[in-house]
């Protein structure tokens, strides 16, 4: 195998012996410097308890890849947890740390010529970071996820949460009482894992499988069930496999298998996030990929599965109900998934699912047979009109309204909206407008959980809309649309939008429209003015000077 090693130079020859020597500080022997360097890109942390059980994983992938007749080396990368910063100025650096979780993927791998990566991640942009580092190096490589936490109870009730988020909402307007909220406080979190329900974290290891980058089944295992670990090992051996077999990331990263993966998404009603990491995805393997062909498969792909927030059931019960090979296979079999994309496993996918039935187990219901799908087209709509010419996206399972016009309540910050809902001065019928938070104006696009779910607790879901330049945790829903592009920031027209002007939501059309003249929007535009920067230093600064339009997947490169 050591003719196909790129460690060869930093491991072989006369000139290398002071590089040998600091590796045998850290472990190497003789006989190791003609085996492949494997790294571990270990997210672990104590911050979340979504990474919190990601070490243990990493140290089972340590001892596989020994197994394996390869040389691991383990290095660190970063996570914020999103469900602690939410609703604060935190939130702008989530979005941000999906570039620094892949420029540091990129820095180590490259910097030290190592000849694949096993990254290990959990929170929300662990993986799109680390596949778009993954996508960017085109070394063989293997994305492991950390896992799903395992729901919360009470009264009855599965919990996540976002059940915490709601309660707030529910508690505000006089639904719920202080000691319930205490309870759904105390119950909704469990353990280590990733939030529940079919959220970004879910979503995304979901799509990963369908992408072939990661092992089947793998991407709805608990975080704490033994099989996780067992499952990271086996990726390990696999992924050393695919080093002897020169198999890249861009033999697996392709049109087809990137189709595979929206197509998962919206058949498990998944995140809106989606939209924007697979576009960045895609940049990153120099795959053509725009916002318009997300609607082209929303188009043809059903939902299929009754998953959180909008639907019953977490990821763990997906996981017994068949998990999401299940699911692909209906799809291949429907004619929905190219089967015949390559996987990490060496398997194409037609192979990887042949023994798999063609319809899910009468058993359970939280995957729907065909004929009877939760939605006979996707979730995931991409909106355009004078309101976002380059589009915005909705998530639309679970509207009861889809369409609705009212007059705007337009807020500068999240924060600010939070508070008008929070205190009732939102009423059904209004359509909130929260702006200045896309990639370049918050800096960051923060995820609007709180308001959100504020609305869903106040039990305006159904007659509430809201709209924003910002973005959607995957725990959101109800008639809300994100990412609307050209953002606030650069002039597009959401910040042009007046305190009562009459919007538009129409997620059948598809429309996202401003009812004014435009003439008069011309005359707006006209005395409009760029905000100035709300960061001159820092990783935000840097953020904001780099990053591009929402609706190109809010890139740097």
């Amino acid at each position: 195998m050591s003719d196909n090693l790129r460690s060869r130079v930093v491991t072989q020859g006369v000139q290398r012996s002071p590089n040998r020597a600091m590796l045998r500080a850290v472990g190497f022997g003789d006989q190791d410097f003609n085996k492949p360097i494997v790294g571990i890109a270990n997210s672990f942390s104590t911050i979340t308890p979504c990474n919190m059980g990601i070490n243990t994983l990493a140290q089972r992938a340590e001892q596989g890849i020994r197994d394996a007749s390869a040389m691991p080396q383990m290095f660190g990368t970063i996570t914020i947890s999103d469900g602690i910063s939410m609703g604060t100025e935190g939130m702008k650096y989530s979005l941000v740390s999906r570039e620094v979780i892949a420029d540091s993927i990129e820095t180590v791998c490259t910097g030290q010529s190592m000849d694949g990566v096993l990254a290990i991640g959990g929170c929300d942009k662990n993986m799109p970071g680390a596949m778009i580092a993954i996508a960017r190096m085109n070394i063989p490589a293997i994305f492991v996820y950390g896992g799903t936490i395992k729901p919360g109870h009470y009264n009855g009730e599965d919990l996540t949460v976002v059940s915490a988020f709601e309660a707030v909402g529910e508690y505000s307007s006089g639904n719920l009482k202080e000691e319930e909220l205490l309870a759904v406080e105390k119950n909704a979190c469990p353990g280590a894992g990733s939030c529940g329900g079919m959220y970004t974290a879910n979503t995304m290891s979901s799509a990963f499988e369908a992408l072939g980058m990661s092992l089947p089944y793998s991407s709805t295992m608990a975080a704490e069930d033994a099989e996780k670990a067992d499952s990271t090992e086996k990726s390990a051996t696999v992924l050393v496999e695919a080093i002897s077999h020169k198999l890249l990331p861009h033999q697996i990263i392709t049109r087809k298998s990137i189709e595979n993966a929206i197509s998962i998404v919206m058949a498990i009603g998944g995140s809106t996030n989606a939209v924007l990491h697979f576009l960045a995805i895609a940049n990153a393997a120099g795959v053509e990929l725009t916002i318009d062909d997300f609607e082209t498969i929303r188009a043809r792909v059903p939902v299929l599965c009754d998953l959180k927030p909008s639907g019953k059931y977490v990821a763990v019960d997906l996981h017994k109900a068949g998990g999401i090979p299940q699911v692909m296979k209906m799809l291949l079999a429907h004619n929905l998934l190219h089967g015949d994309c390559m996987t990490i496993t060496g398997k194409i996918i037609a192979e990887a699912l042949a023994d798999i039935p063609e319809e899910p187990r009468a058993d359970q219901d939280v995957i729907r047979p065909w004929n009877n799908p939760m939605y006979k087209q996707g979730h995931l709509a991409i909106l355009k009109g004078n309101l976002a010419t380059e589009g915005a996206v909705a998530k639309i399972s679970g509207v009861k309204t889809p369409k609705i016009t009212g007059p705007a309540r337009v807020f500068e910050s999240e924060e600010a909206c939070l508070d008008a809902i929070l205190s009732g001065k939102i009423v059904a019928g209004d359509v909130i407008v929260i702006r200045y938070e896309g990639p370049k104006g918050g800096p960051g696009m923060r995820e609007m959980l709180a308001p959100t779910a504020a609305i869903i607790g106040a039990r305006l879901g159904d007659s509430v809309g809201l709209i924003t330049d910002g973005r959607f945790s995957g725990g959101s829903y109800g008639t809300v649309v994100g990412h609307v592009a050209p953002e606030a920031a650069v002039g597009g027209t959401i910040a042009l939008v007046e305190e009562g002007d009459s919007i538009t939501i129409d997620a059948s059309a598809r429309l996202l429209q401003l009812e004014v003249s435009e003439e008069e929007i011309a005359k707006r535009r006209a005395k409009w003015k760029p905000p100035q920067p709300r960061y001159t230093k820092g990783v935000l600064a840097k953020y904001a000077k780099l990053v591009s339009s929402s609706s190109l997947g809010a890139v740097t490169d």
